[in-house]
Formats: C-alpha cells, sequence, structure tokens
C-alpha cells in the first residue's frame, strides 16, 4: 500500500496542506434542478419523444415530467451511440443550459448524465480528475487536518471546498466567498511557515562570543540610531546562546548604517577572530578603510584581495577580503563569519567560508548583511528559517528629490547639474547600455560620452567589463566633476559629494535598482536630486516610486507589480509564488501565522 508521501508526490505535494490548498477549479454540479431559468445551467430527467437526423446532427424533442414542458434538444457531431442512447421513448437525465428560440425551449449540446445530486469537485491538473479525486478522499479528512494544526474553521472550510454539500455556501457569482478567501490565506501562510521552520538546521556555536562593547560604542563620533542599537544587542544575544550559532540577516536600507553594526559585531567577538567577505575588492577596500577609522588601533585588521594584502590575515583579530577568502587553506580559528551584500554570493560560495571556519559539529556564528530592503511580510516570512533583523531608519534624514523627466526638460537638467558641480558635487549619469543597440530607444555611453566630454570637464566613465572599474570609481570620487556608468554603481562605493544621479530609460529598471540608485546620492543630508529620465512620462510605476522614499515601502511597492520573491537561507528566490496570499497586504495574517509554528 502506498504511504502518503507517494500518493502526494503524484501532485508534485511535499504536504498534506499542499493538497489541502489544491481547491478545485469549479464543480460539476448535478443536483436536479427545482427550475427553469433561461441563461441557467439545469439538471432534469427528460423523456425522448422523437428523434431528427440532420447532416452530422440530432435533433431530439425531449418531454420533461417535473416541468411538463417539452424542450428541443441539438447534438453536434452524432456517433452511433447517440442513436442508441437518445432512442424514442428513453428516460435519461439530462444536463445543459437553458435558451430560448421564438418561444421554444432549447438546449444546445446537453450532456447525458449517470450520476445525479452530486457535486463533483474539479481539479486543473495532468492526472485524470477520478485519480485527484481518489486522492483527495484518501487523505482530506477531519482527523488528518487536525493533526497538521489547523482549527475548526480551517478544517471546516477545506472540507466544505472538497466535498461540497450546497455551492451556494461556497460560491458568491462562481467565484468564493471573501471568508473563505481569506481562510485559505491564512493556511497557506501557516503551510509556508512551518515548511520553512522544518527546513532550519541549527548547530551549536564554536564559542560563546562575550566582549562588552559599551566603550567602543560611546568612543565613537556620533551616536548609534536606535534601530542600530536595537540590531545590535539582538546580534549580542545570539552570541550568548550555548545551544546554536547566530544565524541573522541584517538588511538596512542604503545609507542605514549596517557597516557600524559590523564594526560592532567584529568587536563582541573580541578575543576570538571575525571574517568579513564582501563582493568586490571596491567594497572590501571600503569598508576596511571604515574598520581602520573607527575600530581601536589595538585591534589587528588585515585585508585579503585578488590583488593586493594587507596586514597579516594569520594574525589578525578581523580579516576583511573578497571571495579570494575561500582559497585560503591556512585561515586561523574564525568564530564570526560575515558576509556583505550576500545575494550577489552564490549559496556554494558562502558555504565554502562557512566549512573553512567549521569546527565538526560545532559552528561558526554567522552574519549576513543586505542593502536591499524586503517587505515587511518577506521579513516575517523568511524569519521562520533564519533570524532576520530591518533597519529601516538613516541616521540622518535624507533630502532628495525624484522628479520624472524626458527630452523636453533637458535644458533645465543641464543647468541644475552645472549648479550642482559649481558648488563642489558630483553628478552620476546612469546609461543603460555601454554601445549601442536598436532594441533600446535610448542612448549608451558611447553615444552619449561626446557630449559630456566636450561641453564639461572632469568626465569618467566605467561599467560592468570594465577592468579598470574600481580604480576610475576610487578617482572619481577624489577628482570627479561626472560620471557616466551603467547600473554597476548600484551598490559599492561611497561617494559623499554626489547630489544627482540621472537614470536614463528608468522605467526599464527594477524598482529596487532604481532604489539603490538614487541611494547613491545625498548620502550625508545634503539637498540631492534623482532624476528619472524616460519617454513613456506617464507611467503609474514611477510615479509611485517618485513619492516613495524608504526602501521597505518601495519593497512591498514592487510586490504590487511583480511576484513576490523569498530569501532562504538569505538567498533570493525570485518567483516563489503564492495562490492566495497577498505578501504586499497580508502582514496580521502573516503575523498570525507565525504564532503558530
Amino acid at each position: 500500500m502506498q504511504n502518503q508521501k507517494e500518493i502526494l508526490s503524484k501532485l508534485k505535494f511535499s504536504s498534506l496542506l499542499d493538497l489541502a490548498l489544491f481547491v478545485p477549479s469549479n464543480y460539476d454540479d448535478t443536483t436536479l434542478s427545482n427550475s427553469l431559468s433561461i441563461g441557467e445551467e439545469i439538471v432534469a430527467l427528460a423523456r425522448v419523444e422523437s428523434v431528427k437526423k440532420l447532416g452530422n446532427k440530432l435533433q431530439i424533442n425531449l418531454f420533461l415530467p417535473k416541468f411538463k414542458r417539452v424542450i428541443n434538444a441539438t447534438l453536434f457531431k452524432v456517433t452511433p451511440y447517440h442513436f442508441a442512447a437518445f432512442s424514442i421513448g428513453s428516460e435519461l437525465f439530462m444536463k445543459g443550459k437553458l435558451s430560448e428560440f421564438n418561444g421554444f425551449l432549447q438546449f444546445s449540446q446537453p450532456k447525458k448524465i449517470t450520476m445525479i445530486d452530486k457535486i463533483i469537485p474539479k481539479y486543473k491538473t495532468t492526472l485524470k480528475n477520478s485519480e485527484v479525486l481518489q486522492i483527495v478522499e484518501s487523505l482530506i479528512s477531519y482527523e488528518n487536518l487536525k493533526n497538521e494544526g489547523l482549527n475548526e474553521v480551517e478544517i471546516q472550510t477545506i472540507l466544505m471546498l472538497h466535498f461540497p454539500k450546497n455551492l451556494s455556501d461556497i460560491l458568491l457569482n462562481k467565484i468564493y466567498k471573501s471568508d473563505i478567501i481569506k481562510t485559505l490565506k491564512i493556511i497557506e501562510a501557516y503551510n509556508h511557515l512551518k515548511k520553512l521552520k522544518g527546513k532550519r538546521v541549527d548547530f551549536p556555536p564554536s564559542a560563546i562570543l562575550d566582549n562588552d562593547i559599551k566603550s567602543f560604542i560611546s568612543s565613537l563620533p556620533f551616536n548609534l540610531t536606535d534601530e542600530q542599537l536595537k540590531v545590535i544587542y539582538e546580534i549580542k544575544a545570539d552570541f550568548l546562546n550555548p545551544k546554536k550559532a547566530a544565524k541573522r540577516v541584517i538588511i538596512g536600507d542604503v545609507g542605514s548604517g549596517k557597516t557600524l553594526v559590523i564594526l560592532a559585531s567584529a568587536m563582541m567577538a573580541l578575543p576570538k577572530k571575525s571574517i568579513l567577505m564582501a563582493p568586490t575588492s571596491l567594497l572590501a577596500f571600503q569598508l576596511y578603510e571604515e574598520a581602520i577609522k573607527f575600530l581601536p588601533k589595538s585591534i589587528k585588521i588585515a585585508l585579503v584581495m585578488q590583488s593586493k594584502n594587507i596586514g597579516d590575515y594569520k594574525e589578525a583579530d578581523f580579516i576583511i577580503g573578497t571571495h579570494a577568502l575561500l582559497y585560503k587553506d591556512d585561515l586561523p580559528q574564525i568564530d564570526l563569519v560575515m558576509v556583505d551584500e550576500q545575494h550577489r554570493f552564490g549559496t556554494n560560495q558562502r558555504n565554502l567560508l562557512s566549512k573553512l571556519t567549521s569546527k565538526k559539529d560545532k559552528k561558526a556564528h554567522g552574519l549576513q548583511f543586505s542593502a536591499t530592503p524586503i517587505p515587511r511580510t518577506q521579513a516575517m516570512m523568511d524569519s521562520a528559517l533564519v533570524d532576520v533583523s530591518l533597519i529601516t531608519t538613516t541616521p540622518f534624514d535624507k533630502d532628495t528629490s525624484t522628479q520624472i523627466i524626458s527630452k523636453d526638460d533637458f535644458s533645465s537638467l543641464l543647468s541644475c547639474i552645472k549648479s550642482e558641480i559649481s558648488k563642489g558635487y558630483q553628478i552620476l549619469i546612469v546609461y543603460p547600455l555601454v554601445e549601442q543597440s536598436e532594441q533600446i530607444p535610448y542612448q549608451s555611453i558611447d553615444e552619449a560620452r561626446g557630449f559630456w566630454e566636450k561641453n564639461f570637464e572632469n568626465v569618467y566613465v566605467t561599467h560592468g567589463k570594465d577592468k579598470e572599474k574600481d580604480e576610475v570609481l576610487l578617482d572619481f570620487r577624489e577628482k570627479g566633476d561626472i560620471l557616466l556608468a551603467t547600473t554597476v554603481v548600484e551598490v559599492g562605493i561611497s561617494l559623499p559629494r554626489l547630489t544627482l544621479v540621472v537614470i536614463v530609460g528608468a522605467e526599464r529598471l527594477g524598482l529596487a535598482t532604481l532604489h539603490q540608485l538614487r541611494g547613491r546620492v545625498g548620502r550625508l543630508g545634503i539637498k540631492s536630486h534623482c532624476y528619472l529620465y524616460t519617454h513613456n512620462i506617464q507611467n503609474e510605476r514611477l510615479e509611485k516610486f517618485a513619492n516613495t522614499t524608504s526602501g521597505f515601502d518601495i519593497a512591498r511597492l514592487d510586490l504590487e507589480f511583480r511576484n513576490s520573491g523569498d530569501i532562504i537561507d538569505g538567498t533570493m528566490q525570485s518567483g516563489q509564488k503564492f495562490k492566495w496570499l497577498d505578501m504586499a497586504n497580508d502582514e496580521e495574517i502573516i503575523k498570525n501565522a507565525m504564532t503558530r509554528v
């Protein structure tokens, strides 16, 4: 006899609740009709009074004893079966849509049915409907649903959908009633959270990290925000847990001060050693500069990159590096592993770093950082698998205006650019392409650079394929006025003098990318400008983006324009689709489901 797992695998389901949520796409109602309603499907006992063949059609007069009415039925593409089934005098149950023509009642292509007074669920699948019905009948029961953790209302709703007694209980205008849909949302959220929690694997830590950091925090030349402190203390609690190593994702908006959380974590790890892996040498170098600037001089810091190393990583307390770290087989014992911009590394790369620092059945504490905000609903979902901290505020208020512009606004844009340069500020212009393309109706960097180089001084150019991009960006930071680039600058170098960004063909980019690019300007609270250059000036998505400043609100907005994604062990998985749950708006439902897993 097949077990539950084998039966569910036929429908590619992994849990009983997957099957419970696989509700019928429609129902075949064979309940005998009590009235004749034009335009409605009716089911009635009929007696064949006359049969007439017209080409490949069959015209039949049927008498309905219950209603004492004669009805005309037309069957198309007839076979010998039809002549046998519809012989004069035979009685049979018929189902079809009722219409009226010249005062005569008519059935068009009615069906002879053998099962009456039944509501048969119809499932959308490649399996035969009868096979699905068999699976549902064998597994969906009150006891099984109760064992899965569903409450009374949820159980009765699922039973009503799969074993309906009356369609008016569940349908309104042929769609599920709102209370049914809400219950399905709750079950879907609960099912997903339950699965995630089942995937979570915790290990004991290689060390308890308990260094006091009060003196470090008080030594900083500024106050940390309440959210920075809250996240630091959440991490501290992780480090003190003797049963499981930290497994936390810290997601902060652009400019929210994640770097200080990284440095505070490295301080808490002392006298144990910590490591930080960044996706680019530029970002690694920038984090190294920040560490040298803010950490006590007694802390030994090393930088490991393919191109160069600074300091001795074997002796260092805090090692910062790129993926070059993965090829060091002589790393010292590490008890805290941190990954910055974690989504830019593959799962295998992050696992390799974790393996390099593990001791048998014990693991180093792990922190992953991301500057790509996700909706609060997503963070709540993901917290069943990894602990999630959000930093939604910035150390200072940003003053960045966002404006949608087109070709007609170019002269006023030039005036604004000249004004910003005259104040000693810098400009970033992001193009969609490096070279000309007939597919995209916007200039490329190659086409546009002549104009900027002719009319302005200190113009720098870089893009993703530029092997010298790190050097170009560092040089621009010190000496440049205008930087022409692709989205390579989306995440990376901090440019404190940057106050104006123009994004060419803005409607082609995702909202998260637009937000990251806008986040390049106004890093120190200086009045700044973001111009969205487009040929499509009436664009609802860009208009909503222009009026939204928080990255977490942007992420929520993004969900309204696309299917949601989710983080599994820190990995963005695009295309996570929910049939009922609305990840943009169902925060309360998810919050309640979280209390049950």
